[in-house]
């Protein structure tokens, strides 16, 4: 097996380091077991999806679940009355309507909000706005979803509606409401995973517990891993709801990542996300010695992941994904799942598919706004040279080669959501 090549970088004192001469530590054996019933070289549906329809509604959802995603990535926030939801601003301002609906609230922060009042926001007309070549009218009204709320739609369900669009609910013998669900007439059989990350968990103290409660509640967590819900399942569709690792967790907090590990007695896949800044989790510096740092403090409290940032368009995030970085990750023994792909150039390039690059896979599984596209290239661009040089799976994992894909418009279409 080809070493990634060694990238050389220079620190403050003028000390070349490789990334070679980096002691890491390795995946002791509890973490190592985690990691082999963890799927290779999955799509995991960013937010839903990001491009196709407003990010974290039904609508991306339901979209990203009929495409053939593996798993429906949220960011889990807390309501002001403790209900996590999913979404990724702390501010409601980009995809929502709420200077129209709370004015005075406008800058408020998702936590001071009931889940009763985010309910009556509009997530979906901004995406018309700012997409008017993807607007379609049927997005007009999606609401803001919640945990529950994307744990049914991975199980094959939708939110029953009325003539209106509006949620109809189930009121319980305490007087309190119950978003009612049916089958969705227009699910393909596909069962994904999801990949819920604690978003500003500063913000919402004991999140973590909170989050191991409502998984255990729906049945998609149990310290017994026995005793988890039965999710039917239809052979050559995705299955992974109906596995171990239909949960992965996901962090950029170093508290949260210790918390993450108290509050689950039973290990599930965990994902240290690197950025590098100035916050007090952040990579300071993308030196071999911080990042190494980084992976060791995510093996020491239970990661068996690390989610770098990739460099190229349209985010134009800092690249730390370097060969060298990659490098450092293998030999630790954890898997990478890098964020966030949205061009094909970008899955080439961290495949070991890019002209003039390492010919290294550097990527376990993508984030991606477009999983149609991720999913494709999968099936069409990579398979002569499929996980060629995969160093953390020594046989071939042809998970995506059994999808039957269809074009990203006409599966809205189905669903739907019309223009």
């Amino acid at each position: 097996m080809k070493m990634l090549l060694p990238v050389l970088l220079m620190l403050a004192t003028g000390k070349t380091i490789l990334p070679g001469e980096v002691k890491v530590k390795t995946l002791p054996p509890e973490s190592r077991e985690v990691l082999d019933y963890l799927p290779r070289n999955i799509v995991i549906a960013h937010r839903g999806t990001t491009y196709w329809a407003p990010e974290e509604t039904e609508a991306a959802m339901r979209w990203a679940r009929n495409i053939g995603a593996d798993y429906l990535e949220l960011d889990l926030q807390r309501t002001k009355d403790g209900v996590l939801i999913a979404l990724h601003d702390v501010n409601l301002r980009r995809t929502t309507n709420v200077e129209t609906v709370f004015p005075d609230r406008a800058d408020s922060p998702v936590s001071e909000f009931t889940l009763e009042e985010l309910r009556q926001l509009d997530a979906g007309s901004w995406f018309n706005k700012a997409n008017p070549d993807r607007a379609r009218k049927a997005f007009e009204g999606l609401d803001i979803l919640t945990l529950e709320d994307v744990v049914r739609i991975a199980e094959g369900y939708r939110i029953v509606r009325d003539r209106a669009g509006k949620r109809v609910y189930d009121i319980d013998g305490q007087g309190r409401k119950h978003t009612r669900y049916e089958k969705d007439p227009d699910d393909n059989g596909n069962r994904p995973g999801i990949y819920p990350e604690t978003k500003e968990p500063h913000l919402f103290p004991g999140m973590e517990k909170d989050l191991v409660i409502e998984l255990q509640r729906l049945g998609w967590y149990h310290p017994d891993a026995g005793q988890m819900k039965q999710i039917p399942v239809t052979a050559g569709k995705v299955a992974i709801a109906n596995s171990s690792a239909r949960v992965i967790l996901q962090t950029f907090s170093d508290e949260s990542l210790v918390k993450l590990k108290e509050a689950f007695p039973r290990r599930i896949p965990t994902c240290f996300l690197l950025w590098l800044g100035n916050d007090v989790s952040d990579l300071k510096q993308n030196t071999p010695e911080q990042y190494a740092a980084k992976i060791n403090f995510g093996i020491e409290n239970g990661a068996v992941i690390m989610g770098p940032s990739i460099a190229g368009a349209p985010n134009h995030y800092d690249e730390l994904l370097s060969p060298g970085n990659g490098e450092l990750i293998y030999r630790s023994g954890m898997a990478i799942h890098p964020y966030s792909f949205d061009t094909v150039e970008q899955m080439e390039e961290y495949t070991g598919l890019k002209a003039g690059q390492p010919a290294q896979n550097r990527a376990d599984g993508m984030f991606t706004n477009k999983s149609d596209m991720t999913i494709r290239f999968y099936q069409e661009t990579l398979p002569a040279k499929y996980l060629k040089s995969n160093v953390t799976s020594g046989l071939p994992d042809h998970l995506q080669q059994k999808k039957k894909l269809e074009k990203a418009e006409k599966v809205l279409e189905q669903l739907g959501y019309y223009n």
